[in-house]
């Protein structure tokens, strides 16, 4: 299927990756409509893949040696401990990740993305107007344009998604992800080459170093647990939301802190907690699976199809992989319908299964804690083995292998 219109809404990872996997398939024009009108760069959350999944993507042209990277190789879970500077650790597992900084990741995808495709920023997509030829879209600035196919790249609160299923949004988990980064790395344990997880009576906190974009690190946190009763936070999670940097009020900001001085190891405690406001957010935690990944001329990708808990360590992944997975439904297929019909068959079944594995580990590590203290190595494999039951070769941590027949 050669040729033809196409229009990606949203221009971050999925984005990108997305009018990436539009312009190897052969489509004469493609624009990107972003609605943030500030670069996406400056989002310096981490975000990890999976050794065997970047072998994957690599080889599949969606990412490169040279995006800057931070090597992880094993995962610590420690429990506070007395006085133990670093707590005592409850179990060690193999980590095969590769660490990286949103805004980096996401640079580097941008300059990838071919000079004949237009990238809009500060375009906001207000309606979608599927017909039997295609979609219209019109933008709150009067533009207006009929393409033949609309991918939605546009995240959890889709604008294409709720065009094809009205109504399917996410779904609200129950608790909150607090999320932070600083430039506190010094003297990190194993070089800062191990992700922390420092466990605690209903949540934990996972903490890894990233690169900070300029060639240096940062240290990269993100703390589950259920949230507080104060004022300043949305008072319905339900409704998909977030509170950016920079927009915790000081309850907010005290709670955090009696939360982690109380339940960390003095040593990390004091890592988070010489963390600045300004770099620290607070992330509702949803699920979301969608019916179809397609419906008429109208696709998608990344967050817009399915939201999975961060817990899997597979949601970037999954992103580049739907585009990879979108490109060779392109390869294949001989009609619109064809290459529409070729993707949803791939990828609906990973998406669902990937979603139910997050589960059942938010279950574990956040909703339903377990009495960590009295763990050991033993008591923590069977653990995590015990989340993990279920899953196949299509859904395990770290998101699938698009090997995978």
């Amino acid at each position: 299927m050669r040729g033809g219109s196409i229009a990606v809404v949203g221009g971050s990872i999925a984005g990108c990756a997305a009018a990436l996997a539009a312009s190897r398939g052969g489509a004469t024009e493609v624009t990107v409509f972003e609605r943030a009108d500030a670069e996406l760069r400056d989002r310096g959350v981490g975000i990890a893949l999976h050794s065997d999944r970047y072998d994957e993507l690599r080889d599949a042209g969606y990412v490169a040696p040279e995006m800057p990277w931070a090597p992880l190789n094993r995962r610590v879970w420690s429990v506070r401990h007395g006085d133990a500077e670093h707590g005592r650790a409850i179990g060690e597992q193999p980590f095969p990740f590769r660490a990286y900084n949103w805004g980096s990741l996401w640079s580097e995808l941008r300059r990838r993305v071919p000079e004949g495709v237009t990238y809009r920023s500060g375009a906001v997509v207000t309606a979608v107007e599927p017909d039997d030829d295609g979609v219209t879209l019109r933008l709150a600035d009067g533009y207006e344009k009929h393409f033949d196919v609309v991918i939605g790249a546009d995240g959890y609160r889709s604008v294409v998604r709720e065009a094809m299923f009205p109504g399917v949004t996410p779904s609200y988990a129950g608790y909150i992800g607090w999320r932070g980064t600083s430039s506190d790395v010094e003297g990190l344990p194993s070089d800062g080459q191990s992700a922390h997880n420092i466990v605690f009576p209903g949540g934990h906190c996972m903490i890894y170093r990233i690169p900070d974009g300029d060639g240096g690190h940062r240290l990269n946190w993100v703390l589950y647990t259920a949230p507080p009763q104060v004022d300043g936070l949305h008072p319905d999670l339900r409704t998909p939301t977030s509170l950016p940097p920079g927009r915790l009020n000081a309850e907010l900001t005290e709670h955090l802190r009696a939360l982690v001085a109380e339940n960390f190891p003095p040593y990390w405690a004091a890592r988070v907690l010489r963390t600045p406001a300004e770099t620290t957010f607070i992330q509702p935690i949803y699920d979301l699976e969608v019916p179809h990944y397609t419906s008429g001329r109208m696709v998608l990708v990344g967050d817009a199809a399915s939201v999975a808990r961060p817990h899997i360590g597979g949601g970037s992944v999954k992103a580049l992989q739907d585009a990879t997975a979108l490109e060779a439904a392109w390869g294949a297929g001989e009609s619109w319908n064809e290459v529409l019909e070729r993707y949803d068959a791939g990828r609906g079944a990973v998406g669902a299964a990937m979603v139910a594995l997050a589960r059942r580990m938010g279950s574990a590590q956040v909703e339903n804690t377990p009495d960590w203290s009295a763990m050991e190595q033993a008591e923590f494999d069977a653990w995590w083995q015990d989340q993990n039951s279920g899953s196949d070769r299509r859904s395990g941590f770290g998101g699938h292998s698009l090997k995978v027949k």
